[in-house]
């Protein structure tokens, strides 16, 4: 399947600049519909947690952007990201979140979706980003690096890469910013889901 179309839309107020994308798959109309929604709760939901995480009714200041990461093989894989500062803060917060889903289904995957059930792809993946702590001299909270990854832990497919990723303040200091732990297709293969969306997007 060709990739998906994508326009980008905008919404403003005084404060706030919000771009997020809509997109069409000719002949699917509800599951365009279903994914369209879910785009929208999700870039609404970063809205509501700048307002719940910073406590505040007002803004200097808020931009929601996006990426997309992958839009082959009938797998959707795209990024969004809200920054807010509240007035004469000495700095904002950014959060991120994602979005991975087969366009020809409308099924959403979560991490645990991608690995054959029983590999221990947790633990697999948890060494994985320890190392790269290590390697990359990453000043984090835990000088072990982290205890283990969720289930549900954030993540984006591109480029032959699986990327886990983590909130600000969730694993390290505010001037690290987002921890991103890219992760080659090539070390997961033993472990790889058939047709999950791994399988689907970067198999032979």
């Amino acid at each position: 399947m060709s990739p998906v179309m994508i326009q980008t839309l905008v919404a403003k107020s005084d404060a706030a600049t919000i771009y997020y994308p809509q997109i069409y798959i000719p002949n699917h109309r509800a599951i365009t519909e279903r994914i369209n929604q879910l785009i929208c709760d999700l870039v609404n939901g970063l809205v509501k947690k700048q307002y719940n995480e910073q406590d505040t009714n007002e803004f200097g200041e808020m931009v929601g952007t996006f990426e997309v990461k992958a839009n082959e093989r009938n797998i959707l894989s795209m990024t969004f990201m809200n920054y807010a500062i509240i007035p004469f803060a000495a700095h904002g917060l950014t959060f991120m979140e994602s979005i991975n889903v087969n366009v020809q289904t409308g099924k959403t995957y979560e991490l645990s979706d991608l690995f054959k059930s029983g590999s221990n792809y947790q633990r697999r993946l948890t060494n994985i980003i320890n190392k790269q702590i290590k390697e990359r001299q990453l000043d984090v909270f835990s000088p072990d690096g982290i205890d283990t990854i969720s289930a549900e832990q954030n993540f984006y497919l591109v480029d032959q890469m699986l990327v886990i990723y983590f909130q600000q303040y969730e694993i390290a200091p505010y001037y690290v910013g987002l921890p991103l732990f890219p992760i080659p297709i090539y070390e997961l293969e033993d472990i790889v889901r058939d047709q999950g969306a791994l399988d689907i997007l970067y198999g032979n």
